[in-house]
């Protein structure tokens, strides 16, 4: 059976956003639950989509919202364990375990499900072993599903390069936790186009991908880099392993979340792949991609306005 209809879990954080706009692009239709119809507003206008209002963690709720659909893709996850819907028990393996359930109860037979690369139930971080509590419900339900795994996810609005732009923005040097901690970046538009290339493709059915970037990089490598395209170089100061897990524990009582052990512990674990990106998607790097969202607001960038700009106005006299 074709599909068609398809319910977007997460469909309004920063890689649901991306994954929802393609899927309207081809002509899906889709429904994406939210609790807050305010964060999705950039979906609320697409042709194809149907955004409502309701809490996925409601077991009954969650099966309304997949009445009358196709497939469901799970894109919902957490960074921090904030406790309660936001904490890793309640957020990946719970929700995971509902939505099955649902799924069966639907009559809903594809499943695609959002992992993380290291995702392992014996993995050294809570995260780490939810996500791999996650991925274990999923492969032993009856379900046609398709697991990615994406390295940490750059783009227009992630919170990671741009929370390290704006660390040196605001601070004179970066001390930084876990400085040789590996990764591999993947571009949120390749992450989107795997999820719907995989969509209607049975040869992905039951087959779980590695998602990575063309490059790996060390956490300095990305903090160096991201402070070139910003103009805003700051010095970075490495800290070996214990004084790496100090910094998490004290970032992790701020009122925000920078850093925790949890994610210190996560940073054990070389976030790389072994494999190539799947779908003959050629990944595109951060060098190509950053500049564009994360380079506006640089010395450089600035400059080129005002050319540009002066350039205008004087065309105009």
């Amino acid at each position: 059976m074709e599909i068609n209809r398809v319910c977007v879990l997460g469909g309004s954080g920063f890689v649901g956003s991306h994954v929802v706009q393609l899927l309207s692009a081809q002509h899906y239709i889709v429904r994406v639950p939210t609790r807050q119809r305010e964060r999705a507003k950039s979906l609320i206008l697409l042709p194809t989509v149907d955004v409502i209002e309701l809490d996925v963690h409601d077991e009954i709720a969650l099966a309304s919202a997949l009445r009358g659909v196709d497939a469901v893709i799970n894109l919902v996850g957490v960074l921090h364990d904030a406790g309660g819907t936001r904490g890793f028990e309640q957020a990946h393996v719970a929700l995971t375990r509902k939505l099955v359930t649902a799924c069966r109860q639907r009559g809903v037979g594809r499943l695609l499900h959002m992992s993380a690369l290291g995702a392992d139930i014996h993995g050294p971080s809570k995260y780490q072993r939810t996500k791999g509590e996650a991925e274990a419900l999923v492969r032993e339900s009856p379900l046609d599903w398709t697991i990615f795994r994406p390295s940490v996810v750059f783009g227009r609005g992630d919170r990671f390069l741009n929370m390290f732009a704006t660390l040196q923005k605001m601070l004179p040097l970066v001390v930084l936790g876990s400085p040789n901690a590996r990764f591999q970046p993947a571009f949120v538009e390749d992450v989107a186009t795997a999820f719907a290339r995989s969509l209607n493709d049975r040869e992905t059915f039951g087959r779980t991908y590695d998602l990575c970037g063309p490059r790996t990089y060390t956490l300095r490598d990305l903090v160096r880099l991201v402070g070139t395209i910003t103009g805003h170089q700051r010095p970075i100061v490495g800290l070996n392993d214990t004084l790496s897990y100090l910094q998490a524990w004290m970032l992790e009582h701020l009122p925000f979340k920078l850093l925790t052990r949890d994610n210190y512990r996560s940073m054990k674990v070389d976030n790389v792949c072994g494999q190539p990106f799947p779908f003959d998607v050629r990944p595109a790097a951060i060098e190509a991609v950053a500049p564009v969202y994360l380079g506006k607001d640089s010395p450089r960038a600035r400059y080129r306005a005002y050319r540009d700009h002066a350039g205008r106005a004087s065309g105009q006299r």
